[in-house]
């Protein structure tokens, strides 16, 4: 299998800012992504390397955690709930979303936006075209570091963050897989500090 063979050690690279990144990664590997100035968001995906419909489901995370926030020692499940990501450790201690989906084209017309700007659905889509990948649809993210906690009253408030610089989690593989992951464009909203960053991340 192409992503067996190609899956291997990636020192620190670069998630450029608005853009994303993807990598092949095997079972037991670890990934850790960094929040490398403190403020950005990462959308995360993680794929079935061998068979891309299955893949990281956050609906059914939800249902398997009996929560909305995944803690370090939670295992991350598919949308056939099976495990594929364990967080092995967060110092962000759970500041995390599991509930909105990635902005879109739309999404910032509805913000007001008369042109295009760059969003993390179009990341995911041009990041796994260039490794090769075809994946069938755009499962919903789990969003890095985003400071969207559901409040008394119900509502969902894109607050600004309030992670540290180099905050880090590290994720195991618990099958061969593709990650994706994108640092939000979103400079609307308060959820990247209004202005998008960089950020990091490592496989071993």
């Amino acid at each position: 299998m192409a992503s067996v063979k190609t899956s291997k050690d990636v020192g620190k690279t670069t998630i450029p800012a608005r853009h994303a990144k993807a990598a092949f990664v095997r079972k037991r590997q670890h990934i850790k992504v960094i929040n490398t100035h403190g403020t950005q968001v990462v959308d995360c995906w993680a794929l079935n390397a061998d068979n891309m419909t299955e893949f990281m489901s956050m609906e059914h995370c939800r249902v398997s955690l009996e929560s909305v926030i995944p803690r370090k020692g939670d295992t991350m499940v598919t949308n056939r709930r099976r495990p594929i990501l364990k967080i092995i450790e967060d110092s962000a201690s759970g500041t995390h979303d599991t509930l909105l989906a990635a902005c879109d084209r739309y999404r910032y017309e509805l913000l007001g936006c008369k042109e295009y700007h760059r969003n993390c659905t179009d990341n995911f889509w041009q990041a796994m075209v260039e490794i090769g990948c075809k994946p069938v649809e755009l499962p919903s993210p789990f969003n890095l570091w985003q400071n969207t906690p559901v409040e008394p009253d119900g509502t969902i408030k894109p607050n600004p963050p309030v992670t540290r610089k180099e905050d880090y989690i590290v994720m195991r593989a618990e099958m061969d897989l593709v990650i994706c992951l994108s640092a939000c464009p979103q400079d609307i909203t308060s959820i990247c500090g209004n202005k998008p960053r960089s950020a990091h991340f490592e496989i071993y």
